[in-house]
């Protein structure tokens, strides 16, 4: 398989420009009740506040802007649970673009309709993301159309924007923690992070219930492994190779959570910060929380990836853990 090459600092901050015609930066709040609760100074990238809800979109706009005019009359075709989805039917729209996204069965409605309300055409297809990543590829190459996956180089560019704006923000930040799935916001904010000053350490986590991108950066190896994850944003069953070796050279740890954990963490936004974060969009405060002595006294920002909860998981979680947090929906 050819890796694409790694994106540098300079392409990163020439995409910013433009994810800018397109975009506002999203904002990075400090919170004191969750900085007592860690132990840390603790602020929130809030990326859940893009007009999808989620921060891929950064990406689908550089990508879109990328493209020749014969790929934008071909159209795009990728797959998605959810967030990649709607950045490419984002970006598709600004740019005047069909595209087809295939989803796995029983996504997340409120993703679904939010790509349909895009004008994207979806398509049904498998259990889970990568089966759907397997037709719509073939579906891509018959039609002759482009196919997109979650890692693509520009797509990583545009995404590193928001780590410029962290250090924008908090210049002498100690830590971020991101939540990985495919592995694009992990890369980026690595090639930032290191490029700009190094002993930033930059910390991807993931569900213990979908551990393949985790286990390939522990071992160095490409290697698939179960997932039965609820947080359809890191359900990831096979790796990709271009994000695990930029995560290699960048990340300073790969961190593990239980779904447990991200349920309450959820709750925990819910009540600090008042922003729903959807599963993936929890991890890292669930890292933080799990592994607090590792962040303890530090400035650190939680990457708060994305906001696209189901409702019906919502109540469900609050249902599951009721007494435990103040949190009522009625």
């Amino acid at each position: 398989m050819q890796l694409n090459p790694t994106p540098t600092l300079h392409d990163i901050i020439t995409a910013r420009k433009i994810v800018y015609q397109y975009l506002k930066p999203t904002p990075l709040h400090y919170y004191s009740t969750l900085s007592e609760l860690i132990g840390a100074k603790v602020w929130v990238k809030h990326e859940n506040h893009h007009p999808v809800g989620a921060f891929k979109v950064r990406g689908g706009v550089n990508l879109a802007a990328h493209l020749s005019a014969s790929e934008k009359a071909a159209g795009l075709y990728t797959a998605s649970t959810g967030n990649h989805g709607q950045s490419i039917a984002f970006a598709a729209r600004a740019y005047g673009i069909k595209a087809t996204i295939a989803v796995p069965e029983g996504a997340n409605p409120s993703k679904v309709k939010a790509m349909r309300r895009m004008g994207a055409e979806i398509i049904f297809h498998g259990k889970d993301f990568d089966t759907a990543r397997e037709m719509i590829m073939t579906m891509a190459e018959e039609k002759g159309g482009k196919f997109i996956g979650p890692t693509e180089e520009a797509l990583i560019c545009g995404v590193g924007s928001y780590a410029l704006e962290i250090l924008d923000d908090l210049p002498d930040v100690e830590a971020i923690i991101v939540p990985v799935g495919g592995g694009s916001s992990a890369s980026a904010a690595g090639i930032v992070c290191k490029s700009i000053n190094e002993k930033i350490e930059v910390f991807g986590c993931q569900s213990a219930q979908a551990p393949s991108m985790q286990l390939s950066w522990k071992s160095g190896e490409i290697i698939s492994a179960q997932m039965e994850t609820f947080a359809e944003g890191v359900a990831t069953r096979v790796p990709f190779p271009n994000t695990q070796r930029i995560m290699r050279e960048h990340l300073d740890d790969f961190l593990l959570v239980d779904d447990n954990e991200i349920e309450e963490s959820i709750l925990l936004y819910l009540k600090h910060t008042h922003n729903l974060a959807e599963g993936a969009g929890a991890i890292p405060l669930a890292t933080a929380i799990r592994y607090k002595e590792r962040f303890r006294g530090k400035k650190i920002v939680l990457v708060l990836s994305g906001g696209n909860l189901n409702i019906n998981k919502l109540r469900k979680i609050i249902a599951k853990y009721r007494g435990a947090h103040d949190i009522k929906l009625q």
